[in-house]
């Protein structure tokens, strides 16, 4: 790594700072929790606890796993990114309104905010300053697009993997882009009912614990970092308790370290 490092913030909920050579990107940042809730009669759910990115303002881009609210906050991007920050994310599968309902709201505010936007597509590859960026084939319980991001500058390696449920792409993603310094990896697994989606799933929505701890070993991680954990419990989006402890159980014996750090709290690869 030539004496170089990447920098990596956890923002709360699935927000990530990434910083390397004096440059950063962000991905899933997430300014307004309350927001994803916004035109809903849901009050009293609990929010995760979230913080701006250091570098606000002068952030080269904005990645995003898919366009849900939760993962794709428009304002907080126009607010992070530099002049000319470019947003990226999935390339829409096409279909009609229903199918769609989860990601119109992020894709109207995107283009209100008039971000300049680039959609990738699975496997495809980028370079953003000293970020060279790739598109992960992800899996999203709703069945909207979503990718994970791996991302390489000056020889670290990390990926983000959004919300995805558990799938099979992880022994190709490590031979592409592997092994990782850092999985990002949601841990929270919850069962989801929402009216567009029925009969609803009685499966993890997105990786549990036990889920998230394989899924660090396959994609051969020296570290892996817990996220989306800690906020919106609701009768729509249930999960279980003490989500970081339940993490923290299944990834016991395993041959990566776990870091856990708090909201804002910046780590050194």
């Amino acid at each position: 790594m030539g004496g170089r490092r990447m920098r990596v913030r956890w923002l709360g909920w699935a927000g990530v700072e990434l910083e390397s050579q004096g440059e950063s990107l962000v991905i899933d940042l997430l300014g307004r929790p309350e927001g994803v809730l916004d035109g809903t009669a849901l009050s009293g759910v609990p929010m995760p606890k979230v913080v701006p990115p250091r570098t606000e303002g002068h952030v080269l881009a904005g990645l995003c796993t898919h366009l849900h609210r939760d993962h794709t906050d428009a304002g907080a991007l126009a607010r992070a990114l530099r002049p000319g920050g470019t947003v990226l994310h999935p390339e829409s599968f096409g279909g009609d309104d229903h199918e769609n309902l989860w990601t119109l709201k992020a894709e109207a505010e995107l283009t209100a905010h008039d971000l300049p936007r680039r959609p990738m597509g699975l496997w495809e590859t980028t370079t953003i300053g000293p970020f060279t960026i790739a598109a992960v084939p992800a899996v999203d319980t709703l069945g909207d697009p979503q990718v994970s991001w791996a991302v390489e500058a000056d020889g670290t390696r990390v990926i983000h993997l959004g919300d995805t449920m558990y799938h099979g792409y992880w022994w190709r993603a490590a031979h592409r882009y592997g092994p990782f310094d850092a999985v990002l990896t949601p841990i929270n697994g919850p069962i989801v009912c929402f009216p567009h989606c029925q009969p609803p799933s009685p499966y993890p929505a997105s990786l549990d614990a036990r889920h998230a701890a394989v899924a660090a070993r396959l994609l051969q991680a020296r570290t892996a970092i817990p996220m989306h954990y800690d906020g919106f419990h609701s009768d729509f989006y249930a999960t279980q308790p003490d989500e970081l402890a339940r993490f923290l159980d299944a990834t016991a014996g395993e041959p990566y370290e776990v870091l856990a750090p708090a909201v804002g709290e910046e780590l050194t690869l």
